[in-house]
Formats: C-alpha cells, structure tokens, sequence
C-alpha cells in the first residue's frame, strides 16, 4: 500500500474510533465524577489505537459491514488495555510518571484514583461491550467475541501475563518464560483484536483460529520492539519514560540475546503474522501494512 496513501487512511481511521470511544465513555455523572474525569484522561491519552483499528480492520475483511455491532467491542477492547497501562503505570509496578507524553493518571488524579480509575474501566469495558446486546441482533456472535475478548484479559491472557512479569522482575528469566510473558502479556489482546473482529463478523473457526496465531506473531513482534524502542529511542519520541526495563530490573530480549537477534525476531514474527494474512481469502491491504508498520515503528 501507498505510503501517503497508508499515513491519510492511518490519521484519518485514528481521529474516528477515538471519536467514537468517547461517546462510550459514562455521561451525567455527578457524585463520583472524579472517576469519570479520570477515565476520560486515561482513555483520550491518545495512542495509537491499534487493537479497535484491527478490530475493526477484521471485521471488514471478514464481510462485515455494520459498525453498531463492532464498535461497543472496538471501544470495550481499548478500555481493557488503558486499564493495564493505568495500572502498570503504579508505584506498586513500574511507578512511572510519563505515559503517551503526559502525566500518568496516578500522578495526576493521585495513587487511590489511579487504582479505581483502572478498576472502572475494566469493569466499563465489559458494560459497553454488553451494550451491543441490547439491540437483540447477532446474539450468539456477540457472545462468542465476549467470550474471547474476556479469556484474553484476564488470568489466562494479558493479567496472567502481568502476574508472571512483576513475579520475576529483577530474577533471570528462561526464554520459556520471557516468551509465556510477551505472548500472553502483550499478544493476548492482540489476538482478540484480530479473533473477534472476524467473529462478529460472522467466519468460519478456523479463519478466527487462523487470525488468532497472526495475533499471537504481531504481539511478539510489537513486544520486541517495544524493548528495542526503551534502550535507542528518546523520551520526547517515545511519550514515555527509557530505560525503564533497566530501572525496574526487567529481563527482555533485548537483554537476553542482544540487539541484533532483537531486530531479526521482530522481524521473523512479522513476516509470520503477514504470511497468515496475505493467506486469507480476501485482502485487505490497509490491515497487512500496518503490521508491517510495527517493523519500523519509533514510538
């Protein structure tokens, strides 16, 4: 895909689903408004907003063509993964100050309202996605794309992930356990994003188990980088704290095998997970390129 072409479509589908996440967030709120007013912070941050635009992107692949049954979910999904960065940004995890270049929310709402802003979007997250239930279409699609986006958050997807990650901080870590941390801590997610776009959209199971495993290779992919992106890249660049792998005594691969085995499995994963798509049956070519996207990204 066109490169002018690819950054038009990029920025314009970015401004779209942010416009449309936030008109899921909580309205006419007056007591516990503070929650209310930390859940917007967190959630309009900015982003790249990567997992409802594969949603939505394998939805559309998959012959789907009405947005009011994806996006409760696109919005659901993007509330689950602020919840984790809210949470992970905690004095308890990584205490950091920074995130997608401003204040994180605890620094800001203070540490007691960063622990309940997480907790409520958590919970709000699955409030929206049950909000597609009320217009009675597709029941039994909806039921099984909250079926997935829940197994992949909690303990057996992202959250497992995160218990492993903060048990071994400052231990060794085998390559087993590096890689049970970025599948599930990172790629769980991901894996949603591109299984239940495809399931509301009504495919057959082995194209969602199929697009499952193109999930799993674009979460290990985007993990890798993102090591690699903590050592050479800048705060300004990255939104984000640096070096903050090494502060917080964090094995990665970058750490475990070096810079150049790091570059060489972002990009052997990338290609894994582009093989899965250029198989599919019908292309869609913005889709295949933002993966590719995650190769060179900087931030």
């Amino acid at each position: 895909m066109d490169k002018e072409v690819f950054n038009k479509q990029l920025e314009e589908e970015t401004l779209w689903i942010e416009e449309k996440i936030k008109g899921f967030l909580p309205k006419g709120i007056q007591h516990q408004k503070t929650i209310s007013d930390a859940m917007e912070y967190s959630l309009m941050a900015g982003g790249k907003r990567l997992r409802p635009m594969i949603m939505w992107e394998t939805y559309k692949m998959a012959g789907g063509r009405d947005e009011r049954i994806v996006l409760p979910f696109m919005a659901a999904i993007e509330m689950v993964h602020t919840y984790s960065l809210v949470h992970d940004d905690l004095p308890a995890m990584d205490n950091d100050e920074y995130r997608r270049g401003r204040k994180t929310t605890h620094i800001v709402y203070g540490e007691d309202m960063g622990i309940l802003a997480g907790d409520a979007l958590l919970n709000y997250a699955f409030e929206t996605a049950l909000q597609g239930f009320e217009d009675g279409r597709s029941l039994v699609l909806k039921s099984r794309a909250l079926k997935i986006l829940a197994d992949k958050a909690g303990i057996y997807g992202m959250l497992g992930g995160q218990v492993v990650d903060v048990e071994k901080t400052g231990k060794p870590l085998s390559q087993e356990e590096l890689l049970f941390i970025y599948s599930l801590k990172t790629g769980a997610l991901l894996e949603a994003a591109f299984m239940t776009g495809a399931v509301l959209a009504g495919a057959d199971d082995g194209t969602v188990k199929e697009l499952g495993k193109a999930g799993h290779y674009t979460g290990m992919a985007f993990q890798i980088q993102d090591d690699i992106l903590d050592i050479t890249s800048t705060v300004k660049e990255l939104g984000k704290p640096v070096h903050s792998d090494e502060k917080n005594e964090k094995s990665t691969y970058v750490s475990l095998y070096g810079m150049d085995k790091a570059v060489q499995a972002v990009k052997d994963y990338s290609e894994k997970a582009l093989g899965i798509l250029y198989a599919m049956p019908v292309q869609n070519l913005y889709l295949n390129t933002l993966v590719k996207m995650l190769i060179k990204r900087k931030k």
